[in-house]
Formats: structure tokens, sequence, C-alpha cells
């Protein structure tokens, strides 16, 4: 019976996009969001429609209407109640949280006077609330709430963590500034991928990278056995001083990208990256050390820059070697976050400047407990 529904509704889907194009894109929505929530709340109550079991978690009470805002119009839905009030459907909340924080942020702007053309769109149609001071407080305040409990939650064991800054624009004392947002992301012991925190502060790098790392220290971080970063000098200083003992591995693929600037001749770039390519593709760390020699040898007069550069850093991305060789491949780059960065870019993008601190900490928050809520139910990133 209830393939036949989710039958139904997806036979009624194709049809009214083949009627109406484009125009049934909200409709749609509105059906899909409706059927994944009913198949949510099965999940939560473990039974089917219409089923009887002694283990069920509890009964289904109905539906309760609510309007919600989207870009695409607004979407009349029908949330499943159950008789305990235990349940609300994690798949609507997950899709509009982000969606809410950078509403929030184009209204922020919007309230501040910041007259640009892409804010002087805003209404309240888009942002699914009256675009005055008071309640853009009111909105912002509710979505905070939730997004400081996660950024301030206990964590746990994480053998890998990985860091990264980026930048963003906003506004300080009517100047726009760029603002460092850092990122922490960890595998723990069953192999997921977590975000385990974010911050933004103007404050110098190395102040705000050993204030970030202590803030990880004190929600329970440990059994770190390996950090993988750049070689960001405030984040290479802070971690030693917060986490002296542990080992670091700088990512292999910006090393790469470092060396083309030691490269004196344009017709040497080839050689010289695939002469390090080898060394990080070793298979053992005695052969890595030997093809690093070979190297240094076979540059020495043709690129002396090269060498007394290669000399220093190179043996910093080879700390993976003592590590499970099925790790490798996973532990070796911080590409892990670079994919995140680039989804927290696809929506900050949309606001250009953020009109102060928070509201950037906002939105950068939203996208990025979205991202680790998929990971947490998704494949295992590496097997521990």
């Amino acid at each position: 019976m209830a393939h036949q529904d989710e039958y139904n509704v997806i036979h009624d889907i194709v049809k009214l996009l083949a009627d109406d194009g484009f125009g049934a894109l909200g409709e749609a929505l509105r059906m899909i969001l409706n059927q994944a929530m009913i198949l949510e709340r099965q999940q939560h109550l473990g039974v089917g429609p219409y089923e009887r079991s002694d283990t069920r978690n509890g009964y289904a009470n109905g539906y309760k209407s609510k309007t919600v805002q989207t870009r695409i119009g607004s979407l009349d839905l029908d949330i499943p109640q159950v008789r305990d009030c235990t349940f609300y459907p994690s798949s609507l909340e997950k899709g509009l949280r982000s969606e809410r924080a950078l509403k929030v942020a184009l209204a922020e702007m919007y309230v501040q006077g910041v007259s640009t053309r892409k804010v002087a769109k805003i209404t309240e149609q888009l942002c699914g609330f009256e675009v005055t001071s008071t309640q853009v407080s009111r909105a912002a305040k509710e979505l905070d709430n939730v997004l400081d409990k996660w950024r301030s939650r206990q964590l746990g064991a994480y053998p890998y963590v990985y860091l990264d800054a980026r930048y963003e624009k906003v506004r300080h004392n009517g100047s726009v500034v760029d603002v460092a947002v850092l990122v922490a992301i960890g595998v723990s012991d069953t192999g997921h991928r977590h975000i385990l925190g974010t911050s933004i502060a103007l404050s110098e790098q190395e102040v705000h990278w050993r204030d970030f790392l202590r803030s990880l220290q004190q929600r329970n971080l440990h059994g770190v056995k390996l950090f993988t970063s750049d070689a960001h000098e405030g984040l290479k200083a802070a971690r030693k001083a917060v986490f002296p003992s542990i080992p670091w591995q700088r990512c292999q693929f910006h090393l790469q990208q470092n060396a083309q600037a030691y490269v004196p001749k344009q017709q040497m770039k080839k050689e010289v990256a695939a002469d390090i390519r080898s060394i990080f593709n070793a298979p053992t760390a005695a052969e890595a050390q030997r093809l690093l020699g070979q190297l240094l040898e076979r540059y020495e007069k043709s690129a002396p820059r090269l060498t007394a550069w290669a000399e220093t850093n190179i043996p910093e991305g080879l700390s993976v070697f003592e590590f499970p060789s099925e790790h490798w491949r996973r532990i070796r780059t911080s590409n892990v976050l670079e994919r995140v960065n680039k989804e927290i870019r696809r929506r900050t993008r949309v606001a250009t400047i953020f009109p102060n601190e928070a509201s950037c900490l906002r939105l950068v928050s939203a996208v990025l407990m979205e991202i680790s809520e998929d990971w947490e139910t998704g494949r295992i990133y590496l097997k521990v």
C-alpha cells in the first residue's frame, strides 16, 4: 500500500511538470516534501500506514499546516504529527536552514541601508517576514539559538582532523574588510566525516587559530592522531601551542602548487611536478626519502632555489607514511575541505558583502551544519 502511494505521488509530479513545465516547480516541491515527511514519520514510528506491530515507537496523529518561504515562492505544507510530540521532520528543517540564514543576511543589509541592486529587490515574499529591524532581529535570534547550540556541542574522539581558512567580505566601522572563516573537519572512529566547528573573527590569524583550536579542545576533542592542512603560518604556530605532540601532514596538493613558484624555466615544470608526485606516491617512507634525495641532486645546479625549498618543505608532506597505507589517499591532502569551501562560496556569493560578522557566521554555520548532517547518515569516508 505504501509503495503504491509513493508511486501515485511520483506519477502526479511527473504529470504536473509535463503539463505546466517550470511553472509547476513550486507545487512539485510541495508534493515531494510532503511525501518525504510522511516517509520520515513512518521510519520514526517503525511501521507503515495501517500496519500493526508490538515494537512500534508511537502513533500517527494527523497533520499540521505550515507555510514556508522559498526562493520559488510560498509552500503550503502538511507537517506529519505523532501523539507524543517527539517527531519533527529533519527533511524539512535541513533544507531550509541555510535558506533562512541567507534571507536574514540579505534582510539585514536592506534594513541597514546597504544600497545595492540585488538587495533592493528584497520583498516580504522572498524573506517570509516583514523587513523591519525588529522582525529581522527576531528571525536572526531564532536561527542563532539552533546554530549556537550546534557550534558548542560536545565532540569526542576524531583520529584525523583537517583544518583550513577562507575569507569573506564584511562591513566593519564603515569600511569593507576580509574576515577569516576557520573550519575544522574530523573523521570519527566509525570512519564518518563531521564538521567539528567554525569561527569568524577580525583578530590576528595566529590568535584566531589558537582560540579556535582551544575551543575544540574545551569541547572534548581528543584522540587526534594527525592534523592535515596547508602551511598557514598562523595555523602552524597555534597548532604547536595547543596540540604540541600531534603529528602534522602538510597538504600534498598545495605543496605541488607551491613548488612551481621555485621552478626557473617553464619547460621544467612538468618534469618537476612528476618527480614530486613520485615522492608522494612512493610505497614506503624510505623510498620517498630516497626519491627526495634524487630530486635534490638532480636540480641542485639547474634550480638551486627549488632544491633549497624542497629540502625543507617536502618532508612536511611525508607524515602520511606513518599511518596505515589504506588511509593515505584520504589523509594526505585537505581536498575534503576544498569541496566544503566551494559549497560555502556558492551560498555566500549571493550576499557578496555581509553587514556584520554575526551575519556571516550565521550563514556559514547553517551551510556547514547541513553538510555535516548529510555526512552523518552517508557512506563511510574511510575505514578506521
